[in-house]
């Protein structure tokens, strides 16, 4: 028996936000084998079961970066950040007037300001950029707005399991890591250029992976993973085996045993019909 974790934006989805058939009849001929498929993604929990449901897929979910680790609908694995280091983080944000949402126990909060702060941010960038900023966070399930952070952290029934925040402009994201720097309980990355995620120290993908390991009682060398981007890192190298996409940034690459077709080319059908 084999653990395979797949991520989802740019690895198990093809660029226009589907899951093609293909891929779907590979995930399936895996679990009729007596494999376990997860999906670990930086998307949370109730956004990725919602698109499971949509593609008739029942797979165990690793959310927010890892910080969430659910099997059949139970939580195992919660890891959630200091109110304390929010509070900071997020007044940080604000003095440099950025978009960012908490993804939380209670679905994912984003300012009610959120359009006019990407307005702001927005001069140099695409149309193409612009369309996907004035989208909603990515979460559309269960989406709530606050009108500052403090009225939302005051709240004790809130847990943040993780900070999503978008950056425009890769001078604006050096200085917000610059910023950041002094915070030595969080953890850093990135599933775009453009954004930063930001989770407890703990929380992260390999963790989400090795805690469903654990759970299904499957050695770590037997776990195999497939990703794109710099958020898939920790899991890819947790992993027993790690697949990268043909479209995966050159750094995830190099960390790989093997390089698959890209997302548009049913990459993880490929990778797994000839690898498992």
């Amino acid at each position: 028996m084999k653990l395979i974790a797949l991520d989802l934006d740019g690895t198990l989805m093809s660029p226009d936000k589907t899951i093609s058939q293909e891929n779907i009849n590979a995930i399936h001929e895996l679990q009729n084998s007596g494999n376990i498929v997860m999906i670990c993604s930086g998307r949370a929990p109730e956004d990725i079961k919602a698109l499971l449901n949509k593609y008739n897929l029942v797979c165990p979910v690793v959310g927010s970066n890892g910080t969430i680790v659910e099997v059949d609908n139970k939580i195992i694995n919660n890891i959630t950040m200091d109110k304390h280091d929010v509070t900071s983080i997020a007044q940080i944000l604000d003095d440099l007037n950025l978009p960012y949402c908490f993804y939380t126990n209670k679905g994912i909060y984003y300012p009610s300001d959120w359009l006019d702060k990407i307005k702001k941010n927005m001069e140099g960038i695409t149309n193409q950029e612009l369309n996907r900023f004035t989208e909603k966070p990515q979460n559309s399930v269960g989406v709530n707005t606050f009108s500052n952070y403090q009225s939302l952290l005051v709240d004790h029934r809130i847990e943040i399991n993780k900070l999503f925040i978008l950056t425009f402009t890769p001078q604006v994201k050096e200085k917000l890591l610059s910023l950041l720097k002094s915070h030595s309980n969080i953890t850093l990355t990135s599933s775009n250029a453009l954004n930063v995620e930001i989770m407890h120290k703990d929380g992260h993908k390999g963790i989400g992976l090795r805690k469903m390991a654990e759970y299904y009682r499957i050695p770590i060398e037997n776990t195999v993973a497939i990703g794109d981007n710099f958020n898939d890192l920790p899991m890819l190298q947790c992993a027993g085996y790690a697949i990268a996409m043909d479209n995966a940034d050159n750094e995830v690459k190099k960390i790989c045993d093997f390089v698959t077709l890209s997302n548009s080319e049913n990459g993880v059908a490929h990778a797994l019909r000839k690898l498992i």
